[in-house]
Formats: C-alpha cells, sequence, structure tokens
C-alpha cells in the first residue's frame, strides 16, 4: 500500500464512521451520539445495553440500517460511476449507462401494479429481475453489433428507453392514483423501510464487485490508451470487459431493487476523488467508494430531515446536487478540447 493512499484511507474510514455516528442522531426522537455507540455496542456483543427499548430499537432497527444502507448505495455507485468512465473512456458516463435502472423499474412496476408473481415475489426482486434482464439484451444487442465498447453505450440507450417505455406504459394504464405516487417514490430513489437484510446483501455483492474490480486495476489503467492500447500491453480486452460490465451490472441492480434509481452519484464521485488520487485505479477505486458512502449518507440525512415531517425522494436530492457537477464536467471537457 502506498504511503499516499494510506493516509486517504484511514481518513476515509474516521469520516465515515463520524458522519454515520451522527446522522443516526438527527430525527424528530433525541438521541445523542452516545445513545448510538451503546445500542451498536450492546447489539455486538460488547456490553450491556443501558438504553430504554423504544430508544434501542429506533437506533437498530429504523435509523442505523437506513444510513448504513445509504453508506452501501453510495459506495456501490461511486465505484460503479468510476469503473464504467474509464471502461468506456467517457467522462460521462454512470451506473445507469447499461440500462440497468430502467429495467429495474420495468419490474418493480410489474410486481406492484400488474401483480406479476401473484403476491410471492417482492419489489426487490422484480426488480432485481428486471434489471438483469435489461443487462442481458445490452450484451446480445453490443454482440450482434460487433461488441466494442461504443456499441456497449448505444445498446444500453436503447435499452433504456424500451424499458422506460414499458414502465410509463404500464403505469398510466395499470395504475390506481395512490399506487403510482407510491411507484414514482421508489423510482426517484427511497431509503425508507430498509432493513438488515439490505445491508447484509448489497454489502456483500459491493465487497465481492470492489474486490473483482480491484484485481481489474492494470487492465483499467490500460483502457485509458484505448482498446488497441490495451492489447498491445497483454490486456485480454473482450474478457477483461466482459468480466467489468457483468459486476457493475450486478452490484447496479443489487443496489437499484434495494433502493430505487439515485443518480449522479456514479457520475460526480469519480470526478471529485481523481483530484486526490490521480487516475491509477488501484488508489482511485477505494477512495471513491469511501467518498460515495459519506456523500450519500449526508444526503439521505438531508432528504428525510429538510421538510419534515415529509421525506424528499434521495434521488431529488442527488440530481438537484449533480445537475450543476454535470454541466462543471461538461465546461471542464470542453477546456480540454
Amino acid at each position: 500500500m502506498s504511503a499516499r493512499l494510506l493516509p486517504l484511507l484511514a481518513g476515509g474510514v474516521a469520516a465515515l464512521l463520524a458522519s454515520v455516528a451522527f446522522a443516526v442522531t438527527i430525527g424528530p426522537a433525541d438521541i445523542s451520539t452516545a445513545d448510538v455507540w451503546a445500542a451498536v455496542s450492546a447489539h455486538l456483543g460488547l456490553g450491556e445495553s443501558t438504553l430504554p427499548p423504544l430508544r434501542d430499537g429506533i437506533v437498530w432497527n429504523l435509523r442505523m440500517p437506513r444510513t448504513l444502507l445509504a453508506a452501501v448505495c453510495g459506495a456501490g455507485l461511486a465505484l460503479c460511476g468510476a469503473v464504467m468512465q474509464s471502461l468506456l473512456r467517457n467522462p460521462l458516463a454512470d451506473p445507469f449507462v447499461l440500462g440497468v435502472s430502467s429495467g429495474a423499474s420495468t419490474g418493480a412496476v410489474a410486481v406492484v401494479v400488474l401483480g406479476v408473481g401473484g403476491g410471492a415475489v417482492s419489489l426487490s426482486a422484480g426488480a432485481f429481475t428486471g434489471a438483469l434482464l435489461s443487462f442481458g439484451l445490452v450484451l446480445a444487442l453490443s454482440h450482434s453489433l460487433g461488441g466494442s465498447t461504443d456499441r456497449v453505450v448505444l445498446s444500453g440507450v436503447a435499452a433504456m428507453q424500451l424499458f422506460s417505455a414499458l414502465t410509463s406504459f404500464t403505469v398510466l394504464t395499470s395504475a390506481d392514483a395512490e399506487t403510482t405516487r407510491g411507484v414514482l417514490f421508489w423510482l426517484l430513489g427511497s431509503l425508507t423501510g430498509a432493513g438488515w437484510g439490505d445491508v447484509l446483501l448489497c454489502a456483500a455483492v459491493l465487497a465481492a464487485v470492489l474486490a473483482v474490480c480491484l484485481g481489474h486495476a492494470r487492465p483499467l489503467d490500460a483502457f485509458a490508451f484505448g482498446e488497441e492500447a490495451a492489447a498491445a500491453l497483454g490486456v485480454r480486452v473482450a474478457r477483461a470487459r466482459l468480466v467489468l460490465l457483468c459486476a457493475v451490472a450486478l452490484l447496479t441492480a443489487t443496489l437499484v431493487s434495494c433502493a430505487g434509481a439515485i443518480g449522479f452519484v456514479g457520475l460526480v464521485l469519480p470526478h471529485a476523488t481523481r483530484a486526490l488520487t490521480g487516475s491509477g485505479h488501484v488508489r482511485l477505486l477505494p477512495v471513491t467508494a469511501l467518498a460515495g458512502a459519506i456523500f450519500l449518507v449526508w444526503v439521505d440525512t438531508a432528504a428525510r430531515t429538510v421538510i419534515d415531517p415529509q421525506e424528499v425522494p434521495v434521488g431529488v436530492v442527488t440530481s438537484l446536487i449533480g445537475v450543476p457537477a454535470f454541466v462543471a464536467v461538461l465546461h471542464r471537457g470542453r477546456r480540454k478540447t
């Protein structure tokens, strides 16, 4: 581990832990940081709980899983964005380029509005299935068109438009007003109702995908020079691209199935962290993941408190922050050309 990377990781982990501990204290119930640590310690078997059952439940069953899911989703989306931007050599790429978000939305709507599965299939399962179907379509289309990175992007755009149209058609023709409102809230990104099962599932997939991406750090570095240059450097281009695309799609599908579509995290955070780490992916990927985790913890905290007692969808807040950052990226790219 380089001397430059270690302080960044240590500082990032410390900032993330402090952010989680402080974010859990924010809300209608008066919870202190000491209460948070007491509840966590007790549930981890590190001491006796000194909190009343109600306060302990607020910390452990309501706020902590939601805050941790926000951290995992932020880390995963930022990681996927960094990989996609390097793999496709496009600074404006993000995890949803593959059409995964649109497919997940269609799957979720099919379950909630059409009743697909007869009540035996949950919204998350429907969203995950739709995301995988969308990605399968993207792979099939891109392969039939030659399999280059440009064809992957074009195939993703086609899949995105197709599944977005299917979602809109289903909602407009089959949903009542109340169902439409609930579906719309989920489509805009929501961490409401997060449970420990969601946290553990997303964290396990994130850890596996991060390991795969770090194992392909050198190929990702080589992709910055183009596919031909990467092949000349000994990279098995087609294999590396397929593995990374599948890893990104799997992680994005898992996150979207649990939290809905949260945009702009994967677009903005990689650009911010490159200023600290440089373009080397051994440093870029873990630091980007930590930055994304911290970012979404605070975005979710703002989303659930800024107009309390109502809640703003997380995707709305990330879009309000992300659009100016998107414009800044466009202008920076224009100055370089």
